[in-house]
Parts: C-alpha cells; sequence; structure tokens
C-alpha cells in the first residue's frame, strides 16, 4: 500500500501499454488541502513536506488490468483475477509554505519542456552492476530476507485466499532470481480486497524483469518465444486459472535460471549492461516498499500538518528525469534532505550506482527507512546488483555533522521543499556558500526571487551564487496531485558574481 500503487496510473507494471504522459502544468494553483492517493498494491512509498491537492477535485479511478488478468482471458468470473482499479490513499493532510513570493512563476528563469524521452538513466560506462559476490559461493549462503510468504501467512494472513480457486491451505511455491542467492517463498494467494498484495503478479513480472535484463539474446527463445516461451505459458496458466500450469512454468524457469547462472551467461549480461533501466528499477523498489513500509504505512499518517514535518512523495520517474537532468553518475554524490522513509536515497544507489544520502527528523519515517534499507541490501543481492552506498541519517539536516560535511563534496541535492516553512528555507540558503562549484540543488520551490539581480545592497546574500534554471514535471510525478507543475535546478556558480564584483571596482 502506498505512493508505488500511483506508479500504474503511468504503465509501468501495467499489461496495457503505456499511456502518453499528460503534460498538464499547475498554473499558479491555491494552496489546498486533500487526501493522499491509496493505491491498489501494496507497493508503495514516502518522502517528507510536500502540498497537497484540493478536496473539491474530483478524482476519477484509473484502472490498471493486474498480471493476472490476461487480454485473452476467458470471462472473468473464470479467471483468476486480482483487483483492477486504483483508489486513493487518504494521507496526512499537508500545506503549502506560507511564503507568499511568487518565485515560481518567475519569467526570467530559463524555462525548458521537458522532451518526451525515457526516463531512465544514460548509460554510464563506469557503472558496474554486477556483485560478484552475490553471483559467487558465498553469495548462496542464507540472509535475512523477506520473504513474499511471510506477508500473506504472518502479517495480513486473513486478508488473503487462495488462487486459481483452490480451497484449504495455499500453495507455497519457490522462485529463484539470477543470482546464487536462495529462493524465495510465495504463497499462491490473491487479497479479498481491492488494495491488498498481489504476491502472483509480482512472480510474474520478476520472471519478466530478468527475461528482459538479464538472458542473452541466444538464449531469450526460451523465455520469449509467444507460444511455448515462459512468459507465455505463465499468462495461459492465469488465463484458463490453471495452478498446476503455473507452478510448471515456474520450475521451468528456476531451472532455466539456475542452469545460465552456473555457465555464466547470466553474469556476462550484466558485465556489459551499464544502466538500470526505470521498469527494471522500479521492480525492485516496489518490492522492498512491499515488504517494510506498506504494512506499516498507517504511521505515516502522523506527520503534523501545518509545520515541516508534513508528508508527500516524488515519484520514481520523476526522480528518475532529475537524475538525467543533473547527469547524475555513479562517481558522485548524491543527497536527500528530508528523506523520509528513503525511497528516492535508495533509487539513486540503485539506479545510479552512487554514494547516496539520506538525513530526516521524523522517527517513524526514520524506522521505516532502516527498514527499507535491510531489505534493499537483501534484494540486490538477490537480483545480483551491487548497488552505491547508501546513508540515512536521523535528525535535523541543519545540524547534523556528518551531513554537514557531506553537503560540501554532494554533486546533486534534492530538497523537496514545496512546504517547508519559510524560516527553514531561509536558513538553507546559508549553506549553499560552503558547497563545492557546480553542485546542483533541486528543489521544487525557488531559493531564488523571481526577478532577482545581483546589486551592491545584495552582495553577500548566498543566492548570488546560484544559476537556476525552472523545468516542468508531468501529471502524475508526485503523490498529492495528479496534475503537472514546476521544478527548479539551482547550480552553484559563482562567475556572475565575480563579474559583477570585478566590473564594480
Amino acid at each position: 500500500m502506498g505512493f508505488f500503487d500511483h506508479l500504474q496510473k503511468g504503465g509501468a507494471f501495467s499489461l496495457q501499454p503505456k499511456k502518453p504522459q499528460v503534460r498538464k502544468v499547475a498554473q499558479a494553483r491555491p494552496p489546498a488541502t486533500a487526501s493522499r492517493s491509496t493505491p491498489s498494491t501494496p507497493d508503495a512509498r514516502p518522502r517528507r513536506p510536500q502540498p497537497s491537492s484540493d478536496p473539491s477535485r474530483k478524482v476519477s479511478a484509473v484502472k490498471s488490468r493486474s498480471v493476472s488478468s490476461d487480454a485473452d482471458a476467458r470471462p472473468a468470473k473464470q479467471r483468476l483475477s486480482t483487483p483492477s482499479r486504483i483508489r486513493k490513499r487518504p494521507t496526512p493532510e499537508t500545506r503549502l509554505s506560507s511564503d507568499d513570493d511568487v518565485s515560481d512563476s518567475d519569467t526570467s528563469f530559463e524555462v525548458r519542456k521537458r522532451a518526451r524521452t525515457s526516463a531512465s538513466a544514460e548509460p554510464d560506462p563506469d557503472r558496474r552492476l554486477r556483485s560478484v559476490k552475490a553471483f559467487s559461493e558465498e553469495g548462496a549462503r542464507p540472509f535475512k530476507m523477506v520473504h513474499a510468504a511471510d506477508i500473506t501467512s504472518e502479517q495480513k494472513a486473513g486478508k488473503f485466499k487462495p488462487g486459481f480457486g483452490a480451497e484449504g491451505k495455499p500453495t507455497e511455491i519457490l522462485l529463484q532470481y539470477p543470482s546464487a542467492s536462495q529462493r524465495e517463498r510465495y504463497d499462491l494467494v490473491v487479497p479479498r480486497e481491492n488494495d491488498g498484495f498481489r504476491p502472483i503478479d509480482d512472480i510474474v513480472q520478476v520472471i519478466e524483469t530478468v527475461s528482459d535484463n538479464y538472458i542473452p539474446e541466444d538464449d531469450s527463445e526460451e523465455f520469449n518465444n509467444e507460444t511455448t516461451g515462459i512468459r507465455r505459458r505463465l499468462r495461459r496458466a492465469l488465463a484458463v486459472v490453471s495452478e498446476t500450469q503455473f507452478k510448471d512454468a515456474v520450475n521451468d524457469y528456476n531451472e532455466a535460471i539456475e542452469r545460465l547462472r552456473a555457465n555464466g551467461s547470466l553474469a556476462k549480461r550484466l558485465d556489459t549492461t551499464h544502466r538500470m533501466v526505470l521498469p527494471w528499477v522500479e521492480r525492485m523498489l516496489t518490492q522492498i516498499y512491499a515488504r517494510t513500509v506498506s504494512p506499516r504505512v498507517e504511521s505515516l499518517r502522523q506527520y503534523e500538518n501545518g509545520t515541516d514535518n508534513v508528508y508527500g512523495e516524488l515519484l520514481p520517474r520523476f526522480i528518475s528525469n532529475i537524475f538525467k537532468e543533473t547527469k547524475l553518475k555513479s562517481g558522485q554524490v548524491f543527497v536527500d534532505l528530508g528523506s523520509g522513509v528513503g525511497n528516492v536515497v535508495l533509487q539513486a544507489a540503485l539506479e545510479i550506482g552512487c554514494e547516496s544520502w539520506g538525513c530526516e527528523m521524523m522517527s517513524n519515517a526514520c524506522d521505516l527507512a532502516d527498514l527499507q534499507q535491510a531489505e534493499f541490501k537483501a534484494r540486490c543481492r538477490l537480483w545480483g546488483i551491487a548497488p552505491g552506498k547508501t546513508h540515512l541519517v536521523r535528525g535535523d539536516f541543519l545540524e547534523q555533522q556528518s551531513i554537514v560535511d557531506v553537503l560540501k563534496r554532494a554533486d546533486v541535492i534534492l530538497i523537496n521543499n514545496q512546504a517547508f516553512t519559510p524560516q527553514l528555507n531561509n536558513e538553507l540558503i546559508n549553506h549553499f556558500l560552503d558547497m563545492k562549484e557546480g553542485c546542483k540543488i533541486v528543489s521544487l520551490k525557488s531559493f531564488v526571487p523571481a526577478g532577482h539581480k545581483i546589486q551592491s545592497r545584495n552582495l553577500n546574500s548566498p543566492i548570488n551564487l546560484l544559476k537556476v534554471q525552472q523545468k516542468n514535471y508531468w501529471s502524475n510525478s508526485v503523490s498529492w496531485t495528479d496534475v503537472g507543475g514546476t521544478y527548479f535546478i539551482a547550480t552553484k556558480d559563482s562567475a556572475r558574481l565575480k563579474a559583477f564584483t570585478e566590473n564594480s571596482l
């Protein structure tokens, strides 16, 4: 349950063709409060201060078919099907900053419309995706992780029923990941309600992700043949509601993965790959969130409205685009100030492979972030991926010395400051003095007022060091509204201030 369910609006995990993104840009919308969305799967996720949508705005439910339903399946009553409608999930009320400046509409900024290109990161020749340990004998040793069966049999046992029309105790099935790791345990069950975890869908999506990103072309026929391939057999089993056919297809997949790993084919494919495409990243992050935060998502509603400690989330596609716009690379440092449950920190470490830091002061979010970080390491081991190092710090990011120190060497800093109070935004500005040249600061509210010019009377202001670009984001990029909006990338560039000073002498 949570923000990852918003991803299905964009078709990230749907079997339907991806819908074109709608370029609806927010135009000076007044501050308002609203509820956050409730997704239809437990795939979710959170962050720090954010604005919320207008409660009077009618939110239409978006249909997103589960992988448990096939296009050529039998009538609905004869099919294995999990719920297909996405519903908005209540979330803590939030409010916009009370700051009344109009910097968000400053026409002096360079405005560029985002091109309709893939949000996936650009290839990075220095990025090494494969975890050598995960593919070694040492990687085969048991390690702690949250199995899918742990969710359905322990945490929420009463919310599931056996799949494929079965009765009695659900069937357990094991799923092999590309590395030498232990297999994950799944119960073949479906949720009783529309917002439950869908383990059968998860199995199919894992197999499809592995097929797309790990299997060499010479071996792809076994997985992708439109008649006899493992992917097609899985969908046919769902269409005819056959547990036996489904289990047989998964068993054949497991054997194929074991064989391809043993002969080195999977490792060879990873070693020639220098980026993770967004659907791959989303699948891993979704699994992590579903097993850690989703069962405890209610605790995130304890954020206090009207303070800096309110809640909202930037969604993975938007974050991935930010990585592209800032040209973040594996050898660099990323910092998220107000990191919530750590989603963006984990995404940077996974998708880019960079050193990734986050700081959060709300204890409930920090507790969930710790759970996510532990499961993140386990999931990376399952998938055989070597991520960047992650650091999640508790406390006020203005006071934590480790954060103060890392800001001095950061390459990209994300500050989700839309709902920060003016006082906090002003305090943050003073830290720009210590940031290195070329550091990029991404925010939803500009730190540079509209029409600002360097003058003798403001010569000592830190904002004179910033060169700002205003950019647009698409609809379904943030958790609190379905429409698009603007964000800002400020680059520390002392050249203008230096030129002004020299010309004034």
